[in-house]
């Protein structure tokens, strides 16, 4: 697996974590693999023999780009072959301003957009092996989307302290930080996002988890839960669960087997 991600401008950070690129080798039998929640919404463009998702009707094919919103579980993707992934990682309560849509609940959908004209020309990059020119073709569509696009203040600092705290904070104290009343932060926000600030603050804390406990297995789990704000143990296990699927000793388990394939910073994909 080859990954790597770049900074967005400045006049992009508001709205977007990084840009990434993430090239697989999956062999010629399907292969599938988990896209786990975040505090993100992403869009992703890709490249190759194709790539589907598993649903509860069967297997879907996925149009490029598409996008996936705040999940509540993991997501199971099937490719075969060379798979090429470009990325852009957005916070969602900016994103679908930025992109004129409006915000949901869909989890992965069609991103009906202008930016979809961005496939082939990422297609002609990625043929030749030119990742660095793509992901700045991306970049520079991404400036030209956000001109004249007002910054709403008021988001920006609830997710600026969403973030130091790495969701920790209860709502008041984001709140407090965005200089707003709980209504009409949760108002603003939903509105923005489509979740409650609740909702992204506690995949914000489950990303926590799931990182450390990726670079560190066998991190004590009493300790992760005091530090980032459980009520105790058996809480943060409930959490991860609710999100992941898995327990965080079998994740753990699941860590310690993939470090040595991947980069111990990315744990966006784990193989099924």
């Amino acid at each position: 697996m080859q990954h790597q991600e770049v900074e967005p401008p400045q006049a992009l950070r508001d709205t977007i974590q990084s840009f990434w690129y993430t090239g697989m080798d999956l062999g010629e039998l399907p292969a599938r693999f988990e896209v786990v929640p975040d505090g993100y919404a992403e869009i992703i463009f890709h490249f190759g023999s194709g790539c589907s998702i598993s649903t509860a009707g069967g297997v879907q094919p996925l149009p490029s780009p598409f996008l996936v919103g705040l999940l509540n579980q993991p997501a199971l993707f099937i490719a075969q072959n060379r798979l090429e992934l470009i990325g852009i990682r957005c916070f969602p309560w900016a994103v679908f301003d930025l992109l004129g849509l409006p915000a949901g609940q869909d989890g992965v959908r069609a991103l009906a957009h202008p930016l979809a004209q961005l496939q082939a020309a990422l297609a002609e990059w990625m043929r030749a092996g030119q990742v660095a020119e793509a992901l700045a073709e991306v970049t520079q569509a991404f400036l030209t989307a956000q001109v004249g696009v007002a910054r709403d203040r008021l988001l920006s600092q609830a997710g600026d302290a969403m973030r130091a705290a790495g969701g920790t904070l209860p709502v008041s104290q984001v709140a407090a930080a965005a200089h707003a009343t709980v209504r009409t932060l949760e108002r603003k926000f939903k509105q923005a996002a489509g979740y409650t600030v609740k909702d992204v603050s506690s995949l914000m804390r489950f990303e926590q988890v799931r990182f450390r406990i990726w670079l560190q297995p066998a991190a004590s789990l009493a300790s992760l839960a005091q530090d980032l704000g459980y009520a105790d143990q058996a809480h943060l296990g409930r959490e991860f669960k609710r999100y992941s699927g898995t327990t965080p000793a079998a994740f753990a388990r699941k860590a310690k087997h993939w470090q040595q394939a991947v980069s111990t910073d990315f744990v966006a994909f784990i193989l099924a």
